[in-house]
Protein backbone atom coordinates (compact mmCIF):
# COMPACT_ATOMS: atom_id res chain seq x y z
CA UNK A 1 0.00 0.00 0.00
CA UNK A 2 1.33 3.20 -0.96
CA UNK A 3 2.09 5.53 1.75
CA UNK A 4 0.20 8.98 2.22
CA UNK A 5 2.20 10.35 4.77
CA UNK A 6 3.96 12.73 2.02
CA UNK A 7 0.35 14.40 2.34
CA UNK A 8 1.02 15.75 5.32
CA UNK A 9 4.62 16.49 6.42
CA UNK A 10 3.77 20.27 5.54
CA UNK A 11 4.92 22.67 2.74
CA UNK A 12 8.30 22.92 1.07
CA UNK A 13 8.79 26.12 3.16
CA UNK A 14 8.16 24.19 6.32
CA UNK A 15 10.97 21.88 5.74
CA UNK A 16 13.45 24.84 4.75
CA UNK A 17 12.80 26.40 8.21
CA UNK A 18 13.37 22.91 9.58
CA UNK A 19 16.55 22.57 8.41
CA UNK A 20 17.67 26.09 9.48
CA UNK A 21 16.63 25.38 13.05
CA UNK A 22 18.38 22.21 12.83
CA UNK A 23 21.54 23.94 11.28
CA UNK A 24 21.37 26.83 13.82
CA UNK A 25 20.52 25.11 16.08
CA UNK A 26 17.93 27.86 17.55
CA UNK A 27 14.55 28.96 16.30
CA UNK A 28 15.72 32.90 17.31
CA UNK A 29 18.86 32.85 15.09
CA UNK A 30 17.20 29.88 11.95
CA UNK A 31 14.29 33.01 12.14
CA UNK A 32 17.32 35.76 11.70
CA UNK A 33 18.73 33.56 8.81
CA UNK A 34 15.31 33.20 7.18
CA UNK A 35 14.41 37.16 7.56
CA UNK A 36 10.94 35.64 9.39
CA UNK A 37 10.00 36.80 12.96
CA UNK A 38 10.56 34.42 16.04
CA UNK A 39 6.62 33.79 16.57
CA UNK A 40 6.48 32.21 12.68
CA UNK A 41 9.38 30.11 12.91
CA UNK A 42 7.94 28.55 16.44
CA UNK A 43 4.06 28.49 14.63
CA UNK A 44 5.37 26.39 11.15
CA UNK A 45 7.41 24.09 13.35
CA UNK A 46 4.40 23.69 15.52
CA UNK A 47 2.66 22.51 12.75
CA UNK A 48 5.16 20.34 11.24
CA UNK A 49 5.23 18.38 14.78
CA UNK A 50 1.75 18.25 14.65
CA UNK A 51 1.40 16.82 10.85
CA UNK A 52 3.83 13.99 11.83
CA UNK A 53 2.19 13.65 15.29
CA UNK A 54 5.01 13.84 17.39
CA UNK A 55 7.69 15.86 18.98
CA UNK A 56 10.48 17.30 16.53
CA UNK A 57 12.95 18.57 19.18
CA UNK A 58 12.96 19.40 22.53
CA UNK A 59 14.64 21.90 25.58
CA UNK A 60 17.43 20.60 27.51
CA UNK A 61 19.16 23.47 30.04
CA UNK A 62 17.74 25.77 27.39
CA UNK A 63 19.51 24.17 24.61
CA UNK A 64 17.22 22.82 21.33
CA UNK A 65 17.87 18.93 20.62
CA UNK A 66 16.37 16.91 18.21
CA UNK A 67 14.62 13.98 18.82
CA UNK A 68 15.58 11.01 16.71
CA UNK A 69 11.82 11.46 15.07
CA UNK A 70 12.70 15.16 14.60
CA UNK A 71 16.42 13.96 12.89
CA UNK A 72 14.58 11.27 10.54
CA UNK A 73 12.84 14.38 9.21
CA UNK A 74 15.97 16.55 8.58
CA UNK A 75 17.29 13.68 6.61
CA UNK A 76 14.25 13.53 4.54
CA UNK A 77 13.57 17.39 4.09
CA UNK A 78 17.32 16.93 3.32
CA UNK A 79 16.38 15.00 0.43
CA UNK A 80 13.54 16.42 -0.74
CA UNK A 81 15.04 19.75 -1.35
CA UNK A 82 18.22 18.31 -2.76
CA UNK A 83 15.91 16.93 -5.74
CA UNK A 84 14.14 20.18 -6.14
CA UNK A 85 17.87 21.99 -6.57
CA UNK A 86 18.68 18.91 -8.77
CA UNK A 87 15.93 19.69 -10.82
CA UNK A 88 16.47 23.75 -10.31
CA UNK A 89 20.00 23.31 -11.55
CA UNK A 90 18.77 20.70 -14.58
CA UNK A 91 16.38 23.15 -16.16
CA UNK A 92 19.31 25.91 -15.51
CA UNK A 93 21.47 23.98 -17.50
CA UNK A 94 19.23 23.67 -20.13
CA UNK A 95 18.11 27.36 -20.12
CA UNK A 96 22.36 27.78 -20.36
CA UNK A 97 22.76 29.28 -16.81
CA UNK A 98 25.07 27.63 -14.67
CA UNK A 99 22.99 27.90 -11.57
CA UNK A 100 22.60 26.01 -8.06
CA UNK A 101 23.82 25.47 -4.36
CA UNK A 102 26.78 23.75 -2.91
CA UNK A 103 26.60 22.81 0.59
CA UNK A 104 29.90 22.78 2.24
CA UNK A 105 30.74 21.43 6.09
CA UNK A 106 34.62 22.02 6.88
CA UNK A 107 36.34 22.05 9.94
CA UNK A 108 37.62 24.94 11.48
CA UNK A 109 41.30 25.15 10.34
CA UNK A 110 40.67 24.32 6.97
CA UNK A 111 39.00 27.98 6.55
CA UNK A 112 42.09 29.35 5.57
CA UNK A 113 42.55 27.19 2.61
CA UNK A 114 39.32 26.50 1.31
CA UNK A 115 38.42 30.02 -0.57
CA UNK A 116 41.47 28.81 -2.31
CA UNK A 117 39.51 26.00 -3.78
CA UNK A 118 36.21 28.02 -4.07
CA UNK A 119 37.31 31.29 -5.95
CA UNK A 120 38.31 29.43 -9.15
CA UNK A 121 35.34 27.62 -9.28
CA UNK A 122 32.55 30.56 -8.89
CA UNK A 123 34.68 32.01 -11.51
CA UNK A 124 33.17 29.36 -13.55
CA UNK A 125 30.06 29.06 -12.06
CA UNK A 126 29.23 32.90 -11.37
CA UNK A 127 25.64 32.02 -10.66
CA UNK A 128 25.50 29.48 -8.15
CA UNK A 129 25.27 29.85 -3.94
CA UNK A 130 27.52 28.56 -1.36
CA UNK A 131 26.60 27.41 1.69
CA UNK A 132 29.73 27.54 3.82
CA UNK A 133 29.88 25.68 7.37
CA UNK A 134 32.19 26.21 9.83
CA UNK A 135 32.73 23.55 13.00
CA UNK A 136 35.08 21.63 14.55
CA UNK A 137 35.37 18.06 13.70
CA UNK A 138 33.16 16.58 16.16
CA UNK A 139 30.20 19.13 14.59
CA UNK A 140 31.30 18.26 11.15
CA UNK A 141 31.17 14.32 11.36
CA UNK A 142 27.43 15.01 12.93
CA UNK A 143 26.45 17.01 9.63
CA UNK A 144 27.87 14.22 7.77
CA UNK A 145 26.11 11.49 9.46
CA UNK A 146 22.88 13.37 8.57
CA UNK A 147 23.51 14.43 5.01
CA UNK A 148 22.81 18.00 5.22
CA UNK A 149 25.80 18.81 3.10
CA UNK A 150 27.17 17.79 -0.92
CA UNK A 151 31.39 17.64 1.11
CA UNK A 152 33.20 17.79 4.01
CA UNK A 153 36.58 18.51 4.68
CA UNK A 154 37.80 16.80 7.74
CA UNK A 155 42.31 16.19 8.87
CA UNK A 156 40.95 12.72 10.97
CA UNK A 157 38.67 11.52 8.59
CA UNK A 158 35.63 9.62 10.61
CA UNK A 159 35.99 5.63 10.05
CA UNK A 160 32.15 4.70 10.91
CA UNK A 161 30.69 6.88 8.22
CA UNK A 162 30.06 5.12 4.61
CA UNK A 163 31.73 7.69 2.06
CA UNK A 164 34.75 8.49 -0.23
CA UNK A 165 37.86 10.63 0.19
CA UNK A 166 40.25 12.52 -1.56
CA UNK A 167 43.14 13.31 -0.26
CA UNK A 168 44.18 17.52 -0.58
CA UNK A 169 47.10 18.33 1.12
CA UNK A 170 49.34 17.66 3.99
CA UNK A 171 48.82 19.31 7.05
CA UNK A 172 51.56 19.71 9.17
CA UNK A 173 51.12 20.69 12.82
CA UNK A 174 53.99 22.75 14.07
CA UNK A 175 54.57 23.91 17.75
CA UNK A 176 54.20 28.35 17.99
CA UNK A 177 55.70 30.51 20.77
CA UNK A 178 55.74 34.29 20.92
CA UNK A 179 58.88 35.64 19.61
CA UNK A 180 60.46 36.35 22.27
CA UNK A 181 59.57 33.24 24.30
CA UNK A 182 62.88 31.31 25.80
CA UNK A 183 62.47 27.99 23.47
CA UNK A 184 62.17 29.81 20.80
CA UNK A 185 65.49 30.91 20.92
CA UNK A 186 66.87 26.98 21.56
CA UNK A 187 68.43 25.68 18.11
CA UNK A 188 66.75 22.65 19.38
CA UNK A 189 64.19 21.43 21.65
CA UNK A 190 61.92 18.35 22.86
CA UNK A 191 58.84 17.84 23.09
CA UNK A 192 59.40 17.13 27.23
CA UNK A 193 60.32 20.50 27.22
CA UNK A 194 57.01 22.00 25.74
CA UNK A 195 55.42 20.01 28.84
CA UNK A 196 57.53 22.61 31.15
CA UNK A 197 56.10 25.67 29.84
CA UNK A 198 52.30 27.04 29.94
CA UNK A 199 50.31 25.15 26.77
CA UNK A 200 47.19 26.37 25.02
CA UNK A 201 44.48 23.63 23.77
CA UNK A 202 42.25 23.04 21.20
CA UNK A 203 38.44 22.29 22.62
CA UNK A 204 37.59 18.54 22.74
CA UNK A 205 35.73 17.56 19.18
CA UNK A 206 38.60 19.21 17.21
CA UNK A 207 40.90 17.32 15.15
CA UNK A 208 43.87 18.77 16.13
CA UNK A 209 43.66 18.45 19.57
CA UNK A 210 43.18 14.87 18.76
CA UNK A 211 46.46 14.60 16.62
CA UNK A 212 47.85 16.70 19.81
CA UNK A 213 46.43 14.07 22.25
CA UNK A 214 47.74 10.80 20.29
CA UNK A 215 51.61 12.48 19.62
CA UNK A 216 52.05 13.05 23.82
CA UNK A 217 50.10 9.75 24.68
CA UNK A 218 52.73 8.10 22.29
CA UNK A 219 55.62 9.34 24.22
CA UNK A 220 54.04 9.12 27.61
CA UNK A 221 53.91 13.09 28.21
CA UNK A 222 51.35 15.12 29.45
CA UNK A 223 51.20 18.84 28.61
CA UNK A 224 50.98 21.48 31.45
CA UNK A 225 47.40 23.02 29.69
CA UNK A 226 46.56 26.53 30.70
CA UNK A 227 43.97 27.12 28.75
CA UNK A 228 41.22 25.78 26.57
CA UNK A 229 40.52 27.40 23.43
CA UNK A 230 38.00 27.14 20.67
CA UNK A 231 39.70 28.63 17.59
CA UNK A 232 43.09 28.92 15.96
CA UNK A 233 42.61 32.20 15.93
CA UNK A 234 42.41 32.77 19.55
CA UNK A 235 45.11 30.99 19.81
CA UNK A 236 47.53 32.46 17.61
CA UNK A 237 46.49 35.68 19.82
CA UNK A 238 46.94 34.17 23.21
CA UNK A 239 50.33 33.14 22.19
CA UNK A 240 50.81 36.56 20.40
CA UNK A 241 50.00 37.68 24.36
CA UNK A 242 52.52 35.57 25.56
CA UNK A 243 50.20 33.30 27.52
CA UNK A 244 51.46 29.90 26.41
CA UNK A 245 52.82 27.98 23.95
CA UNK A 246 50.76 25.75 21.24
CA UNK A 247 50.73 23.16 18.53
CA UNK A 248 48.56 24.24 15.89
CA UNK A 249 48.18 23.60 11.76
CA UNK A 250 51.02 25.41 9.79
CA UNK A 251 48.06 26.57 7.26
CA UNK A 252 46.92 28.54 9.71
CA UNK A 253 50.26 30.59 10.26
CA UNK A 254 50.91 30.15 6.10
CA UNK A 255 47.19 31.77 5.40
CA UNK A 256 46.23 33.52 8.65
CA UNK A 257 49.44 35.35 9.45
CA UNK A 258 52.17 34.85 11.99
CA UNK A 259 52.87 38.30 13.01
CA UNK A 260 55.36 37.80 16.45
CA UNK A 261 55.05 34.33 16.10
CA UNK A 262 57.74 31.97 16.17
CA UNK A 263 57.96 28.44 14.74
CA UNK A 264 59.76 25.89 17.72
CA UNK A 265 62.06 23.56 16.50
CA UNK A 266 60.85 20.42 18.46
CA UNK A 267 62.30 17.31 16.94
CA UNK A 268 59.29 15.00 17.23
CA UNK A 269 57.43 17.66 15.39
CA UNK A 270 55.60 18.13 13.09
CA UNK A 271 52.77 15.95 13.45
CA UNK A 272 52.42 14.29 10.03
CA UNK A 273 48.87 14.47 9.16
CA UNK A 274 46.50 15.19 5.45
CA UNK A 275 43.38 17.23 4.98
CA UNK A 276 40.94 14.80 2.91
CA UNK A 277 37.45 15.80 0.98
CA UNK A 278 35.09 13.69 1.36
CA UNK A 279 31.20 12.73 0.35
CA UNK A 280 28.75 10.33 1.51
CA UNK A 281 28.42 7.23 -1.00
CA UNK A 282 24.63 6.85 -0.13
CA UNK A 283 23.83 10.64 -1.20
CA UNK A 284 23.10 11.32 -4.74
CA UNK A 285 24.97 14.04 -5.93
CA UNK A 286 23.81 17.13 -7.67
CA UNK A 287 24.32 18.28 -11.44
CA UNK A 288 26.97 21.08 -9.36
CA UNK A 289 28.33 18.74 -6.91
CA UNK A 290 29.43 16.67 -9.33
CA UNK A 291 31.04 20.05 -11.24
CA UNK A 292 32.51 20.84 -7.90
CA UNK A 293 34.01 17.26 -7.26
CA UNK A 294 35.62 17.43 -10.88
CA UNK A 295 37.29 20.62 -10.23
CA UNK A 296 38.60 19.31 -7.03
CA UNK A 297 39.99 16.38 -9.10
CA UNK A 298 41.68 18.08 -11.36
CA UNK A 299 42.33 21.12 -10.32
CA UNK A 300 42.41 20.97 -6.49
CA UNK A 301 45.75 20.24 -5.59
CA UNK A 302 47.45 22.17 -7.59
CA UNK A 303 45.70 25.12 -6.61
CA UNK A 304 46.54 24.33 -3.14
CA UNK A 305 49.93 23.76 -3.82
CA UNK A 306 50.92 26.98 -5.56
CA UNK A 307 49.34 28.59 -2.65
CA UNK A 308 51.82 26.71 -0.59
CA UNK A 309 54.60 27.58 -3.07
CA UNK A 310 53.88 31.51 -2.16
CA UNK A 311 54.26 30.94 1.37
CA UNK A 312 57.26 29.19 1.71
CA UNK A 313 55.47 25.94 3.01
CA UNK A 314 55.65 24.52 -0.55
Amino acid sequence: MQSRLHAHVGTMRQLEILLAVHDKGSINEAAKALFLTQPTVSIQMRKLSDAIGEPLYQFINRKLIFTDVGLELVKTAVEVLDSFARLDMALGYIRKFKSGTLRLAVVTTSKYFIPHLLGPFCEQFPDIDIQLNIGNREKTIERMKQGVDDFYVFSHPPQDIDAQSLELLDNPLVAIAHQDHPLGKQASISLADLCEVPFLMREKGSGTRYAIEALFKQHKLQPNIKMTIESNEAIKHAVMSKLGISIISAHTLTYGGQSGLVRLPVKELPIDSHWFFMWSTSKRPTLIASAFLKHIESNGRELLQDELDKSGLG
